[in-house]
């Protein structure tokens, strides 16, 4: 393997890997205050994008990251938009306390 290659290789798991404790605590904790969906949006929609390219040009790191990170942001994606309409819900269906 030449040098090209494990640079690619170890770029494509550290920065594959920085999505797995963001997913994780998400789906434990169901805390989605912190994420934008509009930024997980285009996010996914960008790696989507690569992923495209490197499966076009033959990269095989390009393609494998960014096939784990798809499924990592679009997880997160998925879990925003879920976690945020649950809560719209809740928040609309309680009705206010009245005082006697």
């Amino acid at each position: 393997m030449n040098l090209e290659s494990l640079i690619g290789y170890a770029a494509a798991t550290l920065t594959t890997v920085s999505f797995v404790p963001q997913a994780w605590g998400i789906f434990r904790t169901r805390d989605v205050s912190g994420i934008s969906p509009w930024m997980y949006a285009v996010f996914t929609l960008g790696i989507a994008l690569w992923l495209a390219y490197g499966w076009m040009i033959r990269s095989w790191p390009v393609v494998i990251a960014n096939s784990i990170t798809f499924v990592l942001s679009a997880a997160i994606l998925v879990m925003t938009l879920y976690h945020r309409s649950r809560e719209r819900t809740h928040d609309q269906g309680a009705q206010p306390q009245s005082r006697p």
